[in-house]
């Protein structure tokens, strides 16, 4: 039994090891208040949806599949979270009833950890099964079709009565029957756990029915090794049911781990989107493309951090980048270029988990990993300047940059003067887009956007932040030619005729 709700194909095996540049991808995008939004204080949600979100899923089939399931979650919450509370109640009353199968050596402690693992599992299983059969047409992805499929086939009434039936006879009411024969110094061996003879049971047709002699014997009562003797010959006989059962109980608990993890990014999907329904923000599912598309369209995009830390005023924007392997943003100060950045990286990472986007409408190409590289603050612990960092830090994600992957720039470079920063930022961002790697590239380095203007490349688009005549800024990013200023003295007034006042 596979869950197969995330892959159409595989089972999620959360890995739980990032490479170093994660690190600054978090901080740079504020993903972790998406995580705490989605997660809602459940570390094992969290540290599941930032597996999926940073994976960055590439097979668009996959990321259409996980759309459908989680459209899915949209319409049915109430009993994706009842499936969801499945695995939950194992983990609990586990945890309530005993301490698991490997608490004990003896095979008659572990049949009977074993058995009541089973016990409780299979009543748990009753209740996914008694949900497929209420809930499962209404569900239309394939996923969730093929889900409940299976669970009705594998645990149809006669499997679970057959189950039911072997797990009443494991209790031994009637006592362990144990068959043995004598081996080499007459040391018992071949020992076999019996079923007991349904037609030799009750006391009246022992004491008149007809049959073979039956002998018996009984130990004294204070016969404290033979007990022990006894004991030993009875978990010879248990051994191998001991083993068949502890299998079963960790094989159905597995299963049940996996509908818990597979399922756990869902639920902060649709946590998600709770919070974003209340703040009346707009979501869509994206059009994810292949890679050799080069497709970026966005309508309504906005940053998803910054309406969920709100109380800020959240500004959309429009932007066609189709077959436009580097953006070039430029602009006034404060006039938002950062926090459509950082809105590009979290709808791409967004999309490629199978995820809705902060969007009227998005499509865009899968990219195979984003990577960004933001300006840094002033550290007293740098050993050299701020531009050996940039560039070292430049140099580790070079390393793992392959065709494919985008890059997003937040003032890089800028540390230098003028025209050193403009050639260090054309020579790589060149570089970069000549071996297939898209690039969104906020700068005031007006010698270096300049540079790029003149060139006229078709596969370079130039937008700006949009400021009115008067200097206020509407926070939206517009088609536009680089200027050669970000009218600082704008800021300048609005600061200090703030304070005069």
């Amino acid at each position: 039994m596979n869950v197969l709700l995330l892959y159409p194909d595989r089972r999620f095996q959360p890995e739980g090891a990032f490479p170093p540049q994660t690190e600054d991808l978090v901080a740079d995008l504020g993903l972790d208040v998406l995580f705490e939004a989605m997660s809602q204080g459940d570390e094992f949600i969290h540290d599941v949806v930032k597996e999926v979100l940073l994976s960055g899923e590439t097979d668009v089939r996959t990321i259409r599949y996980r759309q459908a399931v989680l459209q899915d979650c949209l319409a049915h919450p109430d009993v994706v979270r009842r499936m969801y509370d499945v695995p939950l109640q194992a983990l609990k009353r586990k945890r309530e009833q005993w301490l698991g199968i490997f608490g004990s050596y003896y095979p008659s402690s572990i049949l009977s950890s074993g058995r009541h693992m089973l016990e409780v599992y299979f009543e748990l299983l009753r209740e996914l099964r008694q949900i497929a059969d209420r809930y499962g047409t209404s569900f239309r992805s394939p996923g969730f079709r093929r889900f409940f499929a299976m669970l009705q086939q594998e645990l149809d009434d006669a499997y679970l009565a057959t189950v039911s039936r072997h797990l009443k006879m494991l209790r031994f009411r009637r006592g362990v029957w144990v068959s043995a024969r004598l081996g080499r110094g007459n040391e018992g061996t071949g020992y076999v756990l019996r079923r007991p003879d349904a037609s030799n049971g009750g006391w009246m047709h022992r004491i008149l029915g007809k049959g073979s002699p039956i002998y018996t014997y009984t130990l004294p009562s204070r016969d404290d090794q033979g007990v022990r003797t006894l004991a030993q010959l009875r978990d010879r006989g248990l051994n191998r049911a001991a083993n068949a059962v502890a299998q079963a109980a960790e094989h159905v608990e597995s299963f049940l781990m996996a509908l818990r993890a597979e399922l756990a990014f869902y639920i902060g999907a649709l946590n998600l989107a709770e919070m974003l329904d209340r703040l009346g923000m707009p979501v869509t599912f994206p059009v994810p493309a292949p890679l050799e598309e080069e497709r970026w369209q966005a309508r309504g995009l906005y940053n998803i951090v910054l309406a969920l830390n709100g109380p800020s005023k959240v500004v959309p924007n429009d932007v066609s980048a189709d077959g436009k392997r580097l953006v070039i943003i430029t602009g006034a100060n404060q006039g938002g270029k950062s926090t459509f950045l950082r809105s590009v990286g979290l709808a791409q990472l967004m999309m490629q988990s199978g995820m809705f986007v902060p969007a009227v409408e998005f499509s865009a190409s899968v990219s195979r990993h984003v990577f960004t590289h933001f300006k840094r603050e002033e550290d007293s612990t740098m050993k050299s300047g701020k531009l050996d960092e940039e560039l070292a830090r430049m140099s580790r994600i070079v390393d793992r940059l392959r065709p494919g992957a985008m890059v997003l720039f937040n003032e890089s470079f800028a540390a230098t003067n003028e025209h050193e920063g403009s050639e260090i930022a054309r020579h790589i961002v060149s570089a970069l887009v000549a071996r297939g790697i898209r690039v969104f590239f906020v700068t005031h380095l007006y010698e270096f956007a300049r540079g790029l203007w003149e060139e006229g490349r078709e596969d370079t688009l130039f937008l700006r932040a949009e400021r009115r005549p008067d200097g206020r800024r509407t926070f939206r990013i517009i088609p536009g030619a680089p200027l050669p200023t970000g009218f600082g003295p704008d800021l300048y007034r609005e600061i200090f005729a703030s304070s005069s006042s």
